[in-house]
C-alpha cells in the first residue's frame, strides 16, 4: 500500500512496525499497532489484569506506556535510522475518563517535526470515542554514536 506524501519515510509500513514489538513492553501489555496512515500511528491497549490498577480503572502508567509507544515509534520514522535516533525527553498525560475494561485506542500525530525535536499529540479514546487521556511527547534527535 502506497501513501500519500507525509512525514513517515518512504519505507515506514504497517508491518515492519509491528514487527518490531516482538519481546518488548508492548508485547507485556497487549499493545498493538493497528494502522500507520498520511499522518499518525493509531495502537490499541486492551483494559485487563496486565492493565489495570488496584482499583480496577486502566492504570494511569498504562496510558502513558501506550502514548509514548506511539510517539517514539512514529518519532523513528520520521528520521534516517542509519544516522540518527528519536530519544523521549519528556511526556506528559491528562487521564481524563476512567476505563473499566474493553479496549483504547491511541492515535499519535506530530505537532512539530524539527531538525533535532519533534513533539507528538496523543489522543487515547475508549470504545465509544470519548477521550480518555491526551498526552504530549518531546522527542530529542541526536546522532547515532
Amino acid at each position: 500500500m502506497t501513501r500519500a506524501a507525509g512525514p513517515f519515510r518512504p519505507d515506514a509500513s504497517l508491518d515492519a512496525v509491528r514487527a518490531m514489538a516482538h519481546g518488548t513492553l508492548l508485547e507485556a501489555l497487549g499493545i498493538e499497532i493497528v494502522e500507520l496512515g498520511r499522518d499518525f500511528i493509531r495502537g490499541t491497549l486492551p483494559v485487563d489484569q496486565r492493565t489495570r490498577q488496584p482499583f480496577g480503572l486502566l492504570h494511569g502508567g498504562a496510558s502513558v506506556a501506550l502514548a509514548e509507544t506511539l510517539g517514539s515509534i512514529a518519532a523513528g520514522l520520521c528520521i534516517d535510522p542509519a544516522r540518527e535516533m528519536a530519544v523521549g525527553l519528556e511526556i506528559n498525560a491528562n487521564h481524563v475518563r476512567a476505563v473499566t475494561d474493553g479496549t483504547v485506542t491511541g492515535t499519535a500525530r506530530p505537532l512539530h517535526l524539527g531538525r533535532s525535536t519533534q513533539v507528538w499529540d496523543i489522543r487515547i479514546e475508549d470504545a465509544a470515542g470519548r477521550l480518555v487521556c491526551v498526552s504530549r511527547l518531546t522527542i530529542a534527535v541526536v546522532p547515532r554514536r
